[in-house]
């Protein structure tokens, strides 16, 4: 690619914009100007479609309108901002035995309140279950 300011090869990327540059002078010159993050990429019929179904739906699949509500709670915000609550997400998200771990992670009361703050979302008190 070449530099936005004076054609030559770039080296580098704007870290806002991600417009090439290719020198300090030329990040300078850049940078006197306003830029913005470019626009996000419209999504592909399959992203779409791997966010409206699932492969192999259970009876305990939480449709993907009700997971899209869990953005918008405020107690499972206040749960993600504690650190080992992270963490925990994290190893289970890695783990090849999600399910083994979820019972021994069940015992702790900081990821036993973040589990009910998302179930309070998914799955109301008006809901009934199976």
């Amino acid at each position: 690619m070449n530099c936005v300011e004076c054609s030559e090869l770039s080296k580098y990327k704007c870290p806002t914009c991600v417009e090439p540059y290719c020198s300090v002078p030329c990040w300078k010159k850049h940078k006197s100007k306003p830029c913005a993050a470019p626009p996000p990429e419209p999504k592909t019929d399959l992203q779409e479609e791997s966010i409206t179904s699932y492969d192999f739906p259970t009876e305990d699949t939480v449709s993907p309108e009700k997971l899209s509500l869990l953005d918008q709670s405020a107690d499972v915000k206040k749960c993600l901002e504690n650190p080992h609550v992270r963490t925990i997400l994290g190893i289970l998200d890695k783990s090849p035995h999600p399910d083994e771990l979820m019972q021994e992670y069940m015992l702790e009361p900081i990821f036993t309140e973040f589990v009910d703050a998302c179930l309070k979302v998914v799955q109301p008190q008006g809901d009934k279950v199976g």
